[in-house]
């Protein structure tokens, strides 16, 4: 299974605890935590091995840079930034979950940095002047820019849960909104094709009123009596009694002509014998207009009369053959 994995950046001599406890801390919420003195980040022979730090930045999902009171080492592409700093300026740059950690006592020294910035000032609390430019640069930047003091590991874990809590509430909430967009994407769907119908309906499409009767018939009641009566899986649709005429045909059905004295019948007959039973099925006339074009009906105005099936024991032969 995927794990969040988190680069822990910062000095080592001075952080290295503090390093340790959150690396004891990640593994034991199930993510995979990063650190370049567990042997965790590749390192080549081609590059200088800050460079495969950066690299390896890309492959993560969150960066959480802790700065103290030491420089550390200087980078070797910007001799005004640490290696440190430039781990985060290159997660940055990736689009990354940065949390920028810094002592306390640094970050209370920062305002007296920031009324003497511009003289020739010892620091008590840091080692180079740089790191305080450094929290400038943070601060000034426009998103990812959140700075939490500390004092001990502790106070970093408290925060880091409290964090990583919200996240995961605010992909929960993401999540319903993920059904909310499908279902609002659902009902626009719907009323394009409500839409479309309704133009196809408008008075410049008078001329389709042949593609007009097909999209109604295709739910005639009529049909969805037959589908049922006759236990039929399959989708169709009537335009007259020629086509009733044919799906039963197909089924088994023979059609039963009027007398040819008499008054005629209000209703088609057919009829078929199976496993030693007479079927009947009668469709009423109603349901058709004079010139047996199927006639357009309503669910609501549908009777159960204008279809019935009737089965009966079909009569043996009593004849002797001798």
């Amino acid at each position: 299974m995927a794990k969040p994995r988190i680069f822990i950046s910062s000095t080592f001599y001075d952080l290295r605890q503090v390093r340790a406890d959150l690396d004891f801390f990640i593994e034991q919420m199930g993510y995979e935590p990063i650190r370049n003195e567990e042997g965790d980040i590749p390192y080549g022979k081609d590059e200088a091995l800050e460079e495969y730090c950066y690299k390896e930045i890309k492959n993560i999902d969150i960066l959480v840079c802790i700065i103290g009171g030491r420089f550390g080492s200087e980078s070797k592409q910007n001799n005004r930034s640490s290696i440190t700093q430039m781990e985060l300026k290159a997660a940055l740059s990736e689009g990354k979950q940065v949390y920028t950690f810094v002592e306390s006592n640094v970050l209370s020294e920062y305002e007296t940095y920031l009324m003497n910035k511009d003289g020739d000032i010892k620091y008590r609390y840091v080692d180079d002047k740089r790191i305080y430019e450094f929290i400038e640069e943070i601060k000034s930047l426009k998103a990812n820019n959140t700075i939490k003091g500390f004092e001990t590991a502790s106070d970093i874990v408290k925060y880091l849960r409290e964090q990583m809590a919200g996240l995961f509430q605010r992909f929960l909430e993401e999540q319903t909104r993920v059904r909310e967009i499908g279902l609002i994407k659902g009902l626009e769907k719907t009323a394009q094709t409500l839409n479309k119908l309704v133009n196809f309906l408008s008075d410049e499409n008078k001329d389709q009123a042949e593609e007009i009767n097909k999209i109604l018939m295709i739910n005639h009641p009529l049909v969805e009596e037959l589908k049922t009566t006759l236990d039929v899986t399959y989708n169709f649709y009537f335009e007259g009694l020629q086509d009733v005429k044919q799906l039963l045909r197909a089924r088994g059905y023979s059609f039963i002509d009027d007398l040819p004295f008499g008054d005629p019948l209000p209703y088609y007959t057919w009829s078929k014998t199976q496993n030693r039973k007479d079927y009947y099925l009668k469709i009423s006339k109603e349901v058709f207009e004079d010139d047996l074009k199927l006639k357009f009906i309503r669910k609501s105005d549908w009777k159960e009369s204008f279809v019935t099936l009737t089965v009966d024991e079909a009569e043996e032969d009593d004849d002797l053959p001798f």
